[in-house]
């Protein structure tokens, strides 16, 4: 269930800095799955913790040094066993998409929820995370219904060129199969 602050009951939730409102014209009408991991490919660490609230040691690892300074974060991160973290209030404005376009309409943080599965993009996401993401979805279609199954997309679909996820390995087809049930 989502409260009326925009947390989703089922999520442990902790704070980013890094959101602002949302413009008051915009309706929340897309839904994006996007994918991370810190390192690369390295699940269950608390790093995308850290980059979400602002706590980043970039130098923990080499690949991190790209990440100085930046101000990211996502509304959910579905970990590879099913949990669920919240890091953006879903009627907050996350810094997720970055530059983007949906049907024409640029920024699409401002009308949008942003979804990262713990993972890479060329990697199989975990039943537990389907099924997590299903739930979630479901919960956010209800709250928001101007999110069809035709408003949810992936980073790639809004970035393309520039991103790539969720990647190849995530299953459009039975992910929204089973938002039909």
């Amino acid at each position: 269930m989502i409260n009326s602050l925009g947390l989703l009951s089922t999520a442990q939730f902790f704070r980013s800095p890094f959101y602002n409102q949302r413009p008051v014209e915009a309706d929340i009408s897309l839904l994006v799955i996007h994918c991370i991991s810190l390192p690369e490919g390295q699940y269950g660490t608390e790093h995308i913790k850290n980059l979400f609230t602002g706590c980043l040691d970039c130098t923990a690892d080499p690949s991190f040094v790209d990440l100085q300074g930046l101000e990211v974060s996502a509304h959910c991160v579905i970990r590879r066993d099913g949990s669920i973290e919240q890091y953006v209030p879903f009627t907050k404005r996350a810094w997720h998409a970055g530059i983007s376009n949906f049907e024409g309409v640029a920024g699409c943080n401002d009308y949008s929820i942003g979804i990262e599965l713990e993972g890479t993009d060329c990697t199989a996401y975990t039943e537990l995370q389907y099924q997590a993401l299903v739930d979630v979805t479901l919960q956010i279609q209800q709250q928001y219904p101007l999110i069809t199954k035709q408003r949810i997309v992936g980073h790639s679909d809004i970035a393309p060129g520039r991103k790539t996820d969720p990647g190849s390995k995530f299953d459009w087809h039975s992910f929204k199969l089973s938002l039909a049930l």
